[in-house]
Protein backbone atom coordinates (compact mmCIF):
# COMPACT_ATOMS: atom_id res chain seq x y z
CA UNK A 1 0.00 0.00 0.00
CA UNK A 2 1.29 3.46 -0.94
CA UNK A 3 3.01 4.90 2.18
CA UNK A 4 0.99 2.56 4.37
CA UNK A 5 -2.19 4.59 3.81
CA UNK A 6 -5.70 3.44 4.74
CA UNK A 7 -8.78 4.42 2.82
CA UNK A 8 -10.71 6.13 5.62
CA UNK A 9 -13.68 8.09 4.31
CA UNK A 10 -12.09 8.56 0.86
CA UNK A 11 -14.52 10.84 -1.03
CA UNK A 12 -17.21 9.95 1.55
CA UNK A 13 -19.82 9.13 -1.02
CA UNK A 14 -21.95 7.38 1.56
CA UNK A 15 -22.82 10.83 2.92
CA UNK A 16 -22.14 13.12 -0.06
CA UNK A 17 -23.63 11.24 -3.01
CA UNK A 18 -26.63 13.50 -3.62
CA UNK A 19 -24.48 16.63 -3.84
CA UNK A 20 -22.31 14.86 -6.39
CA UNK A 21 -25.42 13.80 -8.32
CA UNK A 22 -26.17 17.53 -8.70
CA UNK A 23 -22.68 18.00 -10.11
CA UNK A 24 -23.45 15.27 -12.64
CA UNK A 25 -26.48 17.27 -13.78
CA UNK A 26 -24.27 20.33 -14.23
CA UNK A 27 -22.06 18.15 -16.46
CA UNK A 28 -25.05 16.90 -18.51
CA UNK A 29 -24.59 13.23 -17.55
CA UNK A 30 -27.52 10.95 -18.29
CA UNK A 31 -26.10 7.72 -16.81
CA UNK A 32 -23.81 6.76 -13.97
CA UNK A 33 -22.07 3.55 -12.95
CA UNK A 34 -21.91 2.85 -9.22
CA UNK A 35 -21.07 -0.19 -7.11
CA UNK A 36 -22.71 -1.97 -4.18
CA UNK A 37 -20.35 -2.90 -1.33
CA UNK A 38 -21.01 -6.55 -0.43
CA UNK A 39 -19.69 -6.23 3.13
CA UNK A 40 -22.05 -3.33 3.85
CA UNK A 41 -25.08 -5.31 2.77
CA UNK A 42 -24.03 -8.64 4.31
CA UNK A 43 -21.62 -8.00 7.22
CA UNK A 44 -22.00 -11.59 8.45
CA UNK A 45 -23.01 -14.84 6.74
CA UNK A 46 -26.53 -14.81 8.22
CA UNK A 47 -27.04 -11.10 8.72
CA UNK A 48 -28.30 -8.47 6.28
CA UNK A 49 -28.00 -4.75 6.90
CA UNK A 50 -31.39 -3.46 5.81
CA UNK A 51 -30.37 0.14 6.58
CA UNK A 52 -27.47 -0.13 4.11
CA UNK A 53 -29.80 -1.51 1.45
CA UNK A 54 -32.21 1.34 2.12
CA UNK A 55 -29.36 3.84 1.68
CA UNK A 56 -28.43 2.34 -1.68
CA UNK A 57 -32.07 2.42 -2.70
CA UNK A 58 -32.29 6.09 -1.74
CA UNK A 59 -29.14 6.90 -3.73
CA UNK A 60 -30.47 5.18 -6.83
CA UNK A 61 -33.85 6.90 -6.44
CA UNK A 62 -32.00 10.21 -6.26
CA UNK A 63 -30.15 9.43 -9.48
CA UNK A 64 -33.34 8.50 -11.31
CA UNK A 65 -35.12 11.60 -10.00
CA UNK A 66 -32.41 13.62 -11.76
CA UNK A 67 -32.87 11.71 -15.01
CA UNK A 68 -29.66 9.72 -14.58
CA UNK A 69 -29.87 6.03 -15.42
CA UNK A 70 -27.89 3.80 -13.01
CA UNK A 71 -25.63 0.96 -14.01
CA UNK A 72 -25.12 -1.04 -10.83
CA UNK A 73 -21.99 -3.15 -10.28
CA UNK A 74 -22.45 -5.93 -7.74
CA UNK A 75 -18.79 -6.75 -7.06
CA UNK A 76 -15.93 -4.27 -7.35
CA UNK A 77 -12.82 -6.02 -5.94
CA UNK A 78 -13.72 -6.09 -2.23
CA UNK A 79 -15.04 -9.07 -0.27
CA UNK A 80 -16.62 -9.43 3.18
CA UNK A 81 -14.13 -10.58 5.82
CA UNK A 82 -16.32 -13.55 6.69
CA UNK A 83 -16.17 -14.69 3.07
CA UNK A 84 -12.36 -14.34 2.96
CA UNK A 85 -11.95 -16.27 6.20
CA UNK A 86 -13.88 -19.16 4.73
CA UNK A 87 -11.67 -19.41 1.65
CA UNK A 88 -12.73 -16.45 -0.48
CA UNK A 89 -12.90 -17.04 -4.22
CA UNK A 90 -10.83 -20.20 -3.91
CA UNK A 91 -13.73 -21.89 -2.12
CA UNK A 92 -16.26 -23.91 -4.09
CA UNK A 93 -18.90 -22.25 -1.92
CA UNK A 94 -18.04 -18.76 -3.25
CA UNK A 95 -20.59 -19.15 -6.06
CA UNK A 96 -23.36 -19.94 -3.60
CA UNK A 97 -22.35 -17.01 -1.32
CA UNK A 98 -22.24 -14.56 -4.20
CA UNK A 99 -25.59 -15.62 -5.67
CA UNK A 100 -27.29 -15.30 -2.28
CA UNK A 101 -25.97 -11.73 -1.99
CA UNK A 102 -26.94 -10.93 -5.61
CA UNK A 103 -30.51 -12.14 -5.07
CA UNK A 104 -30.84 -9.98 -1.97
CA UNK A 105 -29.61 -6.81 -3.69
CA UNK A 106 -31.44 -7.33 -6.97
CA UNK A 107 -34.64 -8.17 -5.11
CA UNK A 108 -34.37 -4.91 -3.18
CA UNK A 109 -33.66 -2.76 -6.27
CA UNK A 110 -35.56 -4.61 -9.00
CA UNK A 111 -38.04 -1.79 -9.63
CA UNK A 112 -35.30 0.81 -10.06
CA UNK A 113 -32.41 -0.88 -11.89
CA UNK A 114 -32.38 -2.76 -15.16
CA UNK A 115 -28.71 -2.42 -16.12
CA UNK A 116 -26.54 -4.73 -14.00
CA UNK A 117 -22.80 -5.47 -13.97
CA UNK A 118 -21.98 -8.66 -12.07
CA UNK A 119 -18.22 -8.38 -11.47
CA UNK A 120 -15.65 -5.69 -12.17
CA UNK A 121 -12.36 -6.79 -13.75
CA UNK A 122 -12.10 -10.40 -12.55
CA UNK A 123 -8.80 -10.78 -14.41
CA UNK A 124 -7.26 -7.83 -12.57
CA UNK A 125 -8.51 -9.08 -9.21
CA UNK A 126 -6.91 -12.47 -9.78
CA UNK A 127 -3.73 -11.06 -11.29
CA UNK A 128 -3.13 -8.62 -8.46
CA UNK A 129 -4.32 -10.87 -5.64
CA UNK A 130 -3.14 -14.36 -6.61
CA UNK A 131 -0.25 -13.79 -9.04
CA UNK A 132 1.43 -10.48 -8.20
CA UNK A 133 0.42 -10.72 -4.55
CA UNK A 134 -0.15 -6.97 -4.31
CA UNK A 135 -3.83 -7.05 -3.36
CA UNK A 136 -5.58 -9.37 -0.91
CA UNK A 137 -5.17 -12.27 -0.40
CA UNK A 138 -1.55 -11.44 -1.24
CA UNK A 139 -0.63 -14.76 -2.85
CA UNK A 140 1.66 -15.84 -5.66
CA UNK A 141 0.08 -19.17 -6.44
CA UNK A 142 -0.78 -20.11 -10.02
CA UNK A 143 -3.05 -23.03 -9.10
CA UNK A 144 -5.00 -20.93 -6.61
CA UNK A 145 -5.27 -18.21 -9.28
CA UNK A 146 -6.79 -20.68 -11.73
CA UNK A 147 -9.30 -21.90 -9.12
CA UNK A 148 -10.30 -18.34 -8.22
CA UNK A 149 -10.72 -17.47 -11.91
CA UNK A 150 -12.93 -20.50 -12.54
CA UNK A 151 -15.08 -19.68 -9.52
CA UNK A 152 -15.46 -16.07 -10.64
CA UNK A 153 -16.63 -17.25 -14.07
CA UNK A 154 -19.07 -19.66 -12.42
CA UNK A 155 -20.27 -16.92 -10.08
CA UNK A 156 -20.93 -14.56 -12.97
CA UNK A 157 -22.91 -17.21 -14.84
CA UNK A 158 -24.96 -18.13 -11.78
CA UNK A 159 -25.61 -14.46 -10.99
CA UNK A 160 -26.64 -13.80 -14.59
CA UNK A 161 -29.39 -16.41 -14.39
CA UNK A 162 -30.40 -15.37 -10.87
CA UNK A 163 -30.89 -11.76 -11.98
CA UNK A 164 -32.99 -12.82 -14.97
CA UNK A 165 -35.18 -14.95 -12.73
CA UNK A 166 -35.98 -11.82 -10.70
CA UNK A 167 -36.01 -9.33 -13.61
CA UNK A 168 -36.58 -11.18 -16.91
CA UNK A 169 -36.01 -8.02 -18.96
CA UNK A 170 -32.77 -7.09 -17.15
CA UNK A 171 -29.60 -6.34 -19.09
CA UNK A 172 -26.71 -8.15 -17.39
CA UNK A 173 -23.05 -7.83 -18.28
CA UNK A 174 -19.54 -7.71 -16.88
CA UNK A 175 -16.79 -5.06 -16.81
CA UNK A 176 -13.64 -6.56 -18.32
CA UNK A 177 -10.22 -4.94 -18.16
CA UNK A 178 -8.68 -4.97 -21.64
CA UNK A 179 -5.07 -4.13 -22.52
CA UNK A 180 -3.59 -3.68 -25.98
CA UNK A 181 -0.66 -6.09 -26.30
CA UNK A 182 1.65 -5.34 -29.22
CA UNK A 183 4.88 -7.11 -30.19
CA UNK A 184 7.94 -5.26 -28.98
CA UNK A 185 9.67 -5.85 -32.31
CA UNK A 186 7.27 -5.86 -35.26
CA UNK A 187 9.67 -7.92 -37.38
CA UNK A 188 10.21 -10.71 -34.81
CA UNK A 189 7.78 -13.67 -35.11
CA UNK A 190 8.32 -14.78 -31.49
CA UNK A 191 7.21 -11.35 -30.24
CA UNK A 192 4.02 -11.64 -32.31
CA UNK A 193 3.43 -15.10 -30.84
CA UNK A 194 3.85 -13.76 -27.29
CA UNK A 195 1.48 -10.87 -27.99
CA UNK A 196 -1.17 -13.26 -29.35
CA UNK A 197 -0.80 -15.60 -26.38
CA UNK A 198 -1.04 -12.86 -23.74
CA UNK A 199 -3.94 -11.24 -25.59
CA UNK A 200 -5.84 -14.53 -25.52
CA UNK A 201 -5.11 -15.33 -21.87
CA UNK A 202 -5.77 -11.86 -20.44
CA UNK A 203 -8.41 -10.47 -22.81
CA UNK A 204 -10.38 -13.43 -24.16
CA UNK A 205 -10.09 -16.49 -21.93
CA UNK A 206 -12.60 -15.28 -19.32
CA UNK A 207 -14.97 -13.87 -21.93
CA UNK A 208 -14.92 -17.15 -23.85
CA UNK A 209 -15.80 -18.96 -20.61
CA UNK A 210 -18.94 -16.89 -20.02
CA UNK A 211 -20.09 -16.94 -23.63
CA UNK A 212 -19.15 -20.49 -24.70
CA UNK A 213 -19.66 -22.14 -21.31
CA UNK A 214 -16.17 -23.60 -21.08
CA UNK A 215 -12.58 -22.65 -20.37
CA UNK A 216 -10.03 -23.72 -22.93
CA UNK A 217 -6.56 -23.68 -21.39
CA UNK A 218 -3.58 -24.58 -23.59
CA UNK A 219 -2.77 -28.33 -23.57
CA UNK A 220 -5.70 -29.15 -21.25
CA UNK A 221 -9.22 -30.46 -21.75
CA UNK A 222 -11.93 -27.79 -21.73
CA UNK A 223 -13.32 -27.07 -18.27
CA UNK A 224 -17.12 -26.59 -18.24
CA UNK A 225 -18.66 -23.45 -16.72
CA UNK A 226 -22.17 -24.33 -15.62
CA UNK A 227 -24.68 -21.93 -17.14
CA UNK A 228 -21.90 -19.97 -18.79
CA UNK A 229 -23.01 -20.28 -22.39
CA UNK A 230 -24.45 -16.96 -23.61
CA UNK A 231 -24.47 -15.49 -20.10
CA UNK A 232 -23.81 -11.98 -21.39
CA UNK A 233 -26.34 -9.37 -22.55
CA UNK A 234 -23.70 -6.67 -22.92
CA UNK A 235 -19.95 -6.36 -22.51
CA UNK A 236 -18.21 -3.65 -20.53
CA UNK A 237 -14.71 -2.60 -21.53
CA UNK A 238 -12.30 -0.95 -19.10
CA UNK A 239 -9.57 0.42 -21.35
CA UNK A 240 -6.53 2.44 -20.29
CA UNK A 241 -3.23 1.42 -21.88
CA UNK A 242 -0.91 -0.55 -24.15
CA UNK A 243 2.13 -2.69 -23.39
CA UNK A 244 4.77 -4.04 -25.74
CA UNK A 245 5.72 -7.67 -25.14
CA UNK A 246 8.26 -10.13 -26.43
CA UNK A 247 10.33 -13.24 -25.87
CA UNK A 248 14.13 -13.04 -25.88
CA UNK A 249 17.05 -15.37 -25.21
CA UNK A 250 16.98 -14.21 -21.57
CA UNK A 251 13.44 -15.47 -21.23
CA UNK A 252 14.14 -18.64 -23.14
CA UNK A 253 16.94 -19.47 -20.68
CA UNK A 254 14.44 -19.33 -17.82
CA UNK A 255 12.84 -22.47 -19.19
CA UNK A 256 16.07 -24.33 -18.38
CA UNK A 257 17.56 -22.19 -15.61
CA UNK A 258 14.85 -20.39 -13.61
CA UNK A 259 17.38 -18.51 -11.51
CA UNK A 260 18.73 -16.61 -14.53
CA UNK A 261 15.68 -14.46 -15.20
CA UNK A 262 12.78 -13.35 -13.06
CA UNK A 263 10.16 -13.07 -15.82
CA UNK A 264 8.88 -15.37 -18.54
CA UNK A 265 8.30 -12.56 -21.03
CA UNK A 266 9.41 -9.01 -21.65
CA UNK A 267 6.73 -6.42 -20.89
CA UNK A 268 7.44 -2.74 -21.28
CA UNK A 269 6.83 0.51 -23.08
CA UNK A 270 8.50 2.33 -25.93
CA UNK A 271 10.99 4.94 -24.72
CA UNK A 272 9.65 8.45 -25.19
CA UNK A 273 6.05 7.34 -25.70
CA UNK A 274 3.48 8.98 -23.39
CA UNK A 275 2.73 6.69 -20.47
CA UNK A 276 1.41 6.73 -16.94
CA UNK A 277 3.28 6.67 -13.62
CA UNK A 278 4.70 3.76 -11.62
CA UNK A 279 4.79 1.03 -14.24
CA UNK A 280 1.62 2.17 -16.02
CA UNK A 281 1.51 1.39 -19.72
CA UNK A 282 1.47 3.64 -22.76
CA UNK A 283 -1.45 5.93 -23.53
CA UNK A 284 -2.65 4.58 -26.86
CA UNK A 285 -6.04 5.86 -28.11
CA UNK A 286 -6.06 3.73 -31.32
CA UNK A 287 -5.97 0.68 -29.07
CA UNK A 288 -9.52 1.47 -27.96
CA UNK A 289 -10.75 1.32 -31.56
CA UNK A 290 -8.93 -1.99 -32.04
CA UNK A 291 -10.42 -3.29 -28.80
CA UNK A 292 -13.98 -2.36 -29.71
CA UNK A 293 -13.72 -3.91 -33.16
CA UNK A 294 -11.97 -7.00 -31.83
CA UNK A 295 -14.51 -7.64 -29.06
CA UNK A 296 -17.52 -7.11 -31.31
CA UNK A 297 -16.97 -10.81 -32.12
CA UNK A 298 -19.03 -11.64 -29.02
CA UNK A 299 -22.13 -10.31 -30.70
CA UNK A 300 -23.45 -8.20 -27.80
CA UNK A 301 -23.66 -4.43 -27.29
CA UNK A 302 -20.56 -2.83 -25.77
CA UNK A 303 -20.22 -0.18 -23.09
CA UNK A 304 -16.92 1.51 -22.30
CA UNK A 305 -17.34 1.10 -18.54
CA UNK A 306 -14.01 2.71 -17.60
CA UNK A 307 -11.54 4.96 -19.39
CA UNK A 308 -9.33 7.59 -17.82
CA UNK A 309 -5.84 8.74 -16.98
CA UNK A 310 -3.84 8.67 -13.73
CA UNK A 311 -2.38 12.16 -13.65
CA UNK A 312 -2.33 15.37 -11.63
CA UNK A 313 -2.01 17.31 -14.91
CA UNK A 314 -5.48 18.08 -16.16
CA UNK A 315 -4.34 19.20 -19.62
CA UNK A 316 -3.26 15.58 -20.15
CA UNK A 317 -6.68 14.39 -19.03
CA UNK A 318 -8.44 16.66 -21.50
CA UNK A 319 -6.41 15.41 -24.44
CA UNK A 320 -6.72 11.79 -23.28
CA UNK A 321 -10.49 12.16 -22.99
CA UNK A 322 -11.08 13.61 -26.43
CA UNK A 323 -8.60 11.29 -28.14
CA UNK A 324 -10.30 8.18 -26.77
CA UNK A 325 -13.88 9.31 -27.35
CA UNK A 326 -12.88 10.06 -30.94
CA UNK A 327 -11.86 6.40 -31.31
CA UNK A 328 -15.31 5.36 -30.06
CA UNK A 329 -16.86 7.54 -32.76
CA UNK A 330 -14.71 5.74 -35.34
CA UNK A 331 -15.85 2.37 -34.01
CA UNK A 332 -19.52 3.36 -34.27
CA UNK A 333 -18.95 4.55 -37.84
CA UNK A 334 -17.57 1.09 -38.60
CA UNK A 335 -20.69 -0.60 -37.27
CA UNK A 336 -19.63 -1.54 -33.73
CA UNK A 337 -22.57 -1.44 -31.31
CA UNK A 338 -21.24 0.92 -28.62
CA UNK A 339 -24.05 1.92 -26.27
CA UNK A 340 -22.35 4.19 -23.73
CA UNK A 341 -19.22 5.66 -22.20
CA UNK A 342 -18.37 5.98 -18.49
CA UNK A 343 -15.31 8.02 -17.60
CA UNK A 344 -13.13 6.85 -14.72
CA UNK A 345 -13.68 8.69 -12.61
CA UNK A 346 -16.08 11.42 -11.58
CA UNK A 347 -14.09 12.15 -8.40
CA UNK A 348 -10.60 11.58 -7.12
CA UNK A 349 -10.70 8.53 -4.88
CA UNK A 350 -8.71 5.92 -2.99
CA UNK A 351 -6.97 3.90 -5.71
CA UNK A 352 -6.47 0.48 -4.11
CA UNK A 353 -2.72 -0.26 -3.72
CA UNK A 354 -1.89 3.25 -4.98
CA UNK A 355 -3.89 4.82 -2.17
CA UNK A 356 -3.82 8.61 -2.29
CA UNK A 357 -0.68 8.78 -4.43
CA UNK A 358 -0.88 12.25 -6.05
CA UNK A 359 0.21 10.75 -9.38
CA UNK A 360 -2.95 8.62 -9.40
CA UNK A 361 -5.66 11.24 -9.57
CA UNK A 362 -8.37 10.13 -12.00
CA UNK A 363 -11.18 12.55 -11.17
CA UNK A 364 -12.87 15.07 -13.40
CA UNK A 365 -13.52 16.68 -10.03
CA UNK A 366 -10.73 17.05 -7.51
CA UNK A 367 -11.30 16.16 -3.85
CA UNK A 368 -9.64 17.53 -0.73
CA UNK A 369 -9.76 14.37 1.39
CA UNK A 370 -9.33 16.29 4.65
CA UNK A 371 -12.18 18.77 4.11
CA UNK A 372 -14.21 16.83 1.50
CA UNK A 373 -14.28 20.00 -0.63
CA UNK A 374 -14.85 19.42 -4.36
CA UNK A 375 -13.08 21.40 -7.07
CA UNK A 376 -14.16 20.72 -10.67
CA UNK A 377 -11.23 20.53 -13.06
CA UNK A 378 -11.33 22.05 -16.56
CA UNK A 379 -11.75 18.51 -17.92
CA UNK A 380 -15.17 18.35 -16.22
CA UNK A 381 -16.36 21.34 -18.29
CA UNK A 382 -14.94 19.77 -21.43
CA UNK A 383 -16.67 16.48 -20.69
CA UNK A 384 -19.88 18.35 -19.93
CA UNK A 385 -19.80 19.98 -23.37
CA UNK A 386 -19.27 16.63 -25.04
CA UNK A 387 -22.16 15.09 -23.08
CA UNK A 388 -24.48 17.99 -23.90
CA UNK A 389 -23.79 17.70 -27.63
CA UNK A 390 -23.45 13.91 -27.56
CA UNK A 391 -20.62 14.63 -29.94
CA UNK A 392 -17.16 16.13 -30.25
CA UNK A 393 -17.16 19.42 -32.11
CA UNK A 394 -14.62 19.99 -34.88
CA UNK A 395 -13.00 22.69 -32.75
CA UNK A 396 -12.66 20.36 -29.78
CA UNK A 397 -11.30 17.53 -31.92
CA UNK A 398 -8.70 19.87 -33.41
CA UNK A 399 -7.73 21.37 -30.07
CA UNK A 400 -7.25 18.08 -28.23
CA UNK A 401 -5.40 15.64 -30.47
CA UNK A 402 -3.11 12.64 -29.88
CA UNK A 403 -0.24 14.84 -31.05
CA UNK A 404 -1.06 17.32 -28.31
CA UNK A 405 -1.11 14.50 -25.76
CA UNK A 406 2.42 13.57 -26.79
CA UNK A 407 3.52 17.23 -26.72
CA UNK A 408 2.00 17.80 -23.27
CA UNK A 409 3.68 14.69 -21.94
CA UNK A 410 7.10 15.76 -23.10
CA UNK A 411 6.57 19.46 -22.39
Amino acid sequence: MYQGQRSGAACDWWNNAEDDFDRMIEMNLNTHRLSIEWSRVQPAPRRWDEAALARYRHMISALKARGIEPMVTLHHFTNPLWMVRQGGWESEHSIEWFVRYVKKVVGALKDQVSLWCTINEPNVMVGQGWLAGIWPPGKQDHMAAIEASLNLARAHAAAYHAIHEIIPEAQVGIAKHIVTWDPRLAWLPTDHAVARLINYVTNHLFLDAITQGKVKLPFLRPIPIKGGQNSLDWLGINYYQRYRVGFTIKHALRLLFPQIASDWFYQGTKPGHPKGPSGWGEFHPPGLLWTLENLSRYGVPIYVTENGIPSNRDELRQSFLVSHIHQIWKAIQRGVSVKGYYHWSLLDNFEWAQGYNPEFKFGLIGVNFETQAREPRPSSSLYGRICKMNAISAETATTFTPQLLSKLFHG
